[in-house]
């Protein structure tokens, strides 16, 4: 699948491991080995946003988030999101609530494209700044993993 792609750092960075997604993010766009049709963005909790960046005809989209799960603090997950994934989901305009956000698009006039999730199960996510250790060790995994979506899966 040739086209631009939407990498997409989401979550709280004033909620500890929540921070994951833009942190992964901010360091995937500080690499200067991207082609150009990727676009790397720090959503954080603009989910608004996001929503409407959709709408703009990208052919893939890697979110970047915690996924709090049954896992060890620190795992990275891959999964692939379809739109029967979704539902429909409550959109909270001022707010990041995945789901809601991608359900939306399709309300909003677009089409959610292939859309991959690179997770981490996270250790905390209590009030605070910074990543605890394993979910801050994990980084270099997630950066590596995102890589694989965008070489194997969308041929950039």
């Amino acid at each position: 699948m040739a086209g631009r792609v939407l990498v997409a750092g989401i979550g709280n960075l004033f909620l500890g491991d929540d921070g994951f997604g833009p942190e992964v993010v901010r360091r995937l766009a500080a690499q200067d080995d991207l082609p150009p049709e990727v676009k790397v963005v720090d959503y954080g909790i603009r989910g608004m946003h996001l929503a409407y960046d959709l709408l703009d005809g990208y052919a893939a989209l890697v979110l970047v988030d915690a996924r709090p799960g049954d896992g060890v603090p620190g795992d990275i997950t891959v999964l692939e999101i379809g739109a029967d994934d979704l539902g429909s989901g409550d959109f909270d305009p001022h707010g990041m609530a995945p789901v809601a956000v991608l359900a939306s698009v399709h309300q909003l006039g677009g089409k959610l494209p292939p859309t991959y999730l690179i997770g981490c199960t996270p250790e905390n996510v209590a009030e605070g700044i910074g990543l605890s250790e394993s979910v801050a060790a994990a980084i270099p995994g997630a950066l590596t993993a995102v890589r694989a979506v965008l070489d194997e899966r969308m041929v950039v």
